[in-house]
């Protein structure tokens, strides 16, 4: 279908602004942080608090969002996106936010190592620990240990996945579901029909994608690893639970798609919803964009009925 006019709108605002990929490290992160002040206000929640631990590479941060209600709630522990390279807890609150008012659960927001100052695995060894650490110190967070997620955005959807994995192959916690938004889920070579549909004009581009996995593995040959590629894995049973959103507009569309088909042909309950119109990373303008409110919504809802199950 045509794209969406409330996305067109932002894409011609974004006409002449630089692509990703074609920027030094530094100004690219700053641009990325720049749109924050676009944003719509999010929901409002019950508090807000940071915690440093002793992760694998040194301090690792997370911030904790505590909805409304007395606990004790599930627990969402999440990614963010962008390119294993870009963004950060700041970049990412006001999608936190919706998520911990939404699905009424406690949201950990990990600010895992970027690449390319740390390359594959560190970001996601940080992803594990934290998960880990989170289910440990539930009691003590207000959080059900029989009722954690893991969830995150692009990048931040791959560390969803791979942590789920990790969990699965290396020995918990236990996790009840994945909330995966347009994930990476395979290296750019040889691609998928998307990548090609999407080349360019829609924000993500395929050269920015090619960009990001060249920052954040230390060689190509790493891209068919399981645990940077999770489509790469030879079985998936065994999984949680998993919601698979994607966007017509992406070139991560078709990879996205890819894994829920896989996860299901492994037995995974799995559902997957494509949202027409809109474009990679479309659910950051919830309140701006009809669309990424109805899939914000989809997605806290799904999280309630899932967290529901295993009371």
């Amino acid at each position: 279908m045509p794209v969406d006019p409330q996305i067109q709108t932002l894409l011609d605002r974004a006409a002449g602004v630089p692509a990703t990929h074609t920027l030094p490290l530094a100004a690219a992160r700053t641009q990325a942080e720049s749109r924050v002040a676009l944003m719509a206000p999010p929901a409002e929640i019950a508090g807000v608090r940071e915690v440093a631990i002793d992760g694998p590479g040194g301090q690792l941060r997370l911030r904790l969002y505590t909805p409304r209600d007395a606990g004790p709630f599930p627990l969402v522990v999440f990614f963010h996106g962008s390119g294993f390279v870009l963004c950060s807890l700041d970049t990412h609150d006001g999608m936190c936010r919706n998520l911990c008012a939404g699905a009424a659960a406690i949201v950990a927001s990990v600010d895992y190592r970027l690449a390319p100052e740390h390359k594959f695995p560190a970001g996601s060894d940080d992803c594990l620990y934290a998960t880990r650490w989170a289910a440990a110190h539930s009691a003590e967070l207000g959080a059900d240990p029989a009722r954690i997620a893991v969830a995150g955005d692009s990048a931040g959807g791959n560390m969803a996945a791979v942590t789920a994995l990790r969990v699965r192959d290396q020995g918990g916690p236990e996790l009840c579901a994945q909330l995966l938004l347009y994930p990476v889920t395979d290296y750019h070579t040889p691609g998928t029909p998307s990548y090609a549909e999407n080349a360019e004009g829609y924000g993500l581009t395929r050269d920015t994608m090619r960009w990001f996995w060249a920052h954040y593995l230390g060689d190509a040959s790493e891209g068919v690893h399981p645990y940077a590629a999770p489509l790469r894995a030879a079985d998936l049973a065994g999984l949680p639970s998993a919601l698979v959103i994607i966007a017509e507009y992406d070139p991560l569309r078709d990879e996205g798609e890819h894994y829920a088909d896989r996860l299901r042909a492994a037995g995974v309950v799995t559902a997957l919803t494509r949202y027409d119109g809109v474009n990679h990373g479309f659910m950051f303008w919830a309140g701006v964009v009809d669309k990424a409110g109805v899939a914000m919504n989809e997605a806290c809802g799904w999280l309630r009925q899932t967290f529901a199950g295993h009371r």
